[in-house]
C-alpha cells in the first residue's frame, strides 16, 4: 500500500463530529485533535506503514482504536492517591518535553546522556503523564512516586526473546503493556542480564516498546547491535534513541558505533 492511500484510509476511519484531522505533508504526520479539549494525538505514518507491510498489526482498526484511547484518555485527569498500583515509570529521549501543551510542568528524572524517566498513571489501554500540579494536596512526593513507580516496573513480567548472531547473543523484551523499555529501571535485571553475558552487556532502548539486551563477544556483534538499534528506533511509535548502551560498573554509557571497530 502507497503512503497517499494508507493515509487516506486511516483519515477515513478517522473522520468524528468535533475531531480535525490535519496532515503534515513535510514531517509525514497526522494529527488528530478533539476540538473541544484542544488536545490530541499525532501519528507519524512512515514507521505505521513500515509496520502495516510487515504485518505487524492486523488492521488499520488498531490505530483507531490507538487513538481513540489516547483522545479519551485526554479528557479524564486520574488521581495520584488510590491508584498506587498503576504508577509507572517510562523511558523518553532528552529531547522529550518537559512541560504539558497546557504549560504544566512534568514530572521527570535524569536518567543518562540520552533518556530521561517520566512518571505515569495507567489507565489501561493509555496512560497519563503525571505532573507536578498532581502532587499537590496529596501525601505524595517525587520521591514517593519514583519509589512506588520501580516498585511497580520490577513486578512485571520481563520475557525475553533470544537470536544469535555470529556468535553475540541478543534478548529482546517485548511485553506488548507499553512499559517494556521501562524495565531497563530494574536494576535487578541488568545484573542478571550481566551475569548471563560471557562478553560485554550491551542495551538498547530504541523505543518505548522494546528492550534489547545483547551479549558481545566480537566486533561483528557490535556492527549487528547498531543496526538493530537504529532499524528499531525508526519504526517505533514513541522513539528513544538509537545510541547503544555499555553496561558496567552498574551503569549505562551511550555509546557511538562505527562499523567494523569496537567502540572505547
Amino acid at each position: 500500500m502507497e503512503m497517499r492511500q494508507f493515509r487516506k484510509e486511516i483519515e477515513q476511519r478517522l473522520t468524528r463530529d468535533g475531531w480535525a484531522i490535519v496532515y503534515d505533508h513535510k514531517e509525514a504526520t497526522l494529527r488528530i485533535e478533539d476540538k473541544e479539549i484542544k488536545k490530541g494525538v499525532t501519528l507519524a505514518l512512515k514507521p505505521l506503514l513500515a509496520k502495516w507491510e510487515r504485518k505487524e498489526f492486523g488492521s488499520i482498526e488498531e490505530v483507531v482504536r490507538y487513538v481513540e484511547v489516547g483522545v479519551e484518555a485526554m479528557k479524564k485527569t486520574p488521581t495520584i492517591e488510590g491508584n498506587e498500583k498503576k504508577i509507572f515509570p517510562v523511558i523518553r529521549s532528552t529531547s522529550f518535553p518537559t512541560e504539558s501543551n497546557e504549560g504544566h510542568a512534568l514530572l521527570f528524572d535524569e536518567h543518562t546522556a540520552e533518556t530521561r524517566i517520566y512518571y505515569v498513571v495507567d489507565q489501561g489501554e493509555s496512560y497519563t503523564l503525571i505532573k507536578e500540579s498532581m502532587l499537590e494536596g496529596t501525601s505524595y512526593t517525587k520521591e514517593k512516586i519514583r519509589e512506588v513507580s520501580l516498585f511497580n516496573v520490577r513486578s512485571l513480567p520481563q520475557p525475553l526473546k533470544e537470536d544469535q548472531v555470529a556468535g553475540n547473543r541478543f534478548f529482546f523484551l517485548r511485553a506488548k503493556d507499553g512499559y517494556d523499555a521501562s524495565r531497563v529501571l530494574d536494576q535487578s535485571l541488568l545484573e542478571r542480564m550481566e551475569k548471563l553475558a560471557t562478553g560485554q552487556l550491551t542495551v538498547a532502548i530504541p523505543h518505548q516498546d522494546v528492550l534489547i539486551f545483547a551479549d558481545i563477544v566480537n566486533e561483528r556483534g557490535y556492527d549487528v547491535l547498531a543496526q538493530i538499534a537504529l532499524q528499531f528506533f525508526g519504526e517505533g511509535r514513541v522513539p528513544v534513541t538509537a545510541l547503544p548502551f555499555i553496561y558496567e560498573n552498574g551503569e549505562l554509557d551511550p555509546t557511538f558505533i562505527l562499523a567494523q571497530r569496537k567502540p572505547k
